[in-house]
């Protein structure tokens, strides 16, 4: 991982910090770095879906988050990142004691960032990868009145 400069690494803590979402759901970030980040996520009931596994929608929103903060760490500093698209490939079911999201920048580009996006399953020392990503995210610029 190549190191960030602080103020980079601040802006994406800070803005992961204001997404509600991954509050509600528990997520921290574990990492950030220039192009790539890792989030984890605890295992909670709440997030199950009928079979017990954590539902599908959780693990794509913890997965996309984790893409799109790759991108903003590459972005200028009045950027604001926006998923575009995503295609989720779900290859095993999301059982475990915590969740790790890797987001990864495979292009950068002005306007948009081609991400790889992978999550796996940590149990008993283990882990298994239950999902895999790829995202296009978009640059905003921030006079739009969006926040990075």
């Amino acid at each position: 991982m190549t190191t960030l400069d602080p103020q980079t690494e601040r802006r994406c803590r800070d803005s992961f910090q204001r997404q509600q979402a991954m509050t509600t759901i528990g997520a921290s970030v574990l990492s950030v770095a220039a192009g790539e980040t890792e989030l984890a996520m605890p295992f909670s009931e709440r997030l199950t879906q009928q079979h017990g596994f954590i539902h599908a929608g959780i693990i794509t929103m913890l997965c996309d988050t984790a893409c799109g903060f790759a991108a903003l760490s590459l972005m200028p500093a009045d950027a604001a990142v926006l998923t575009t698209e995503f295609k989720v490939n779900l290859l095993s079911p999301a059982k475990g004691e915590r969740f790790i999201a890797k987001g990864r920048v495979v292009r950068s580009g002005k306007t948009l960032t081609v991400c790889l996006g992978e999550v796996f399953a940590e149990e008993g020392g283990k882990r298994k990868q239950v999902a895999l990503m790829t995202a296009s995210m978009m640059a905003v610029n921030t006079s739009s009145g969006l926040r990075d």
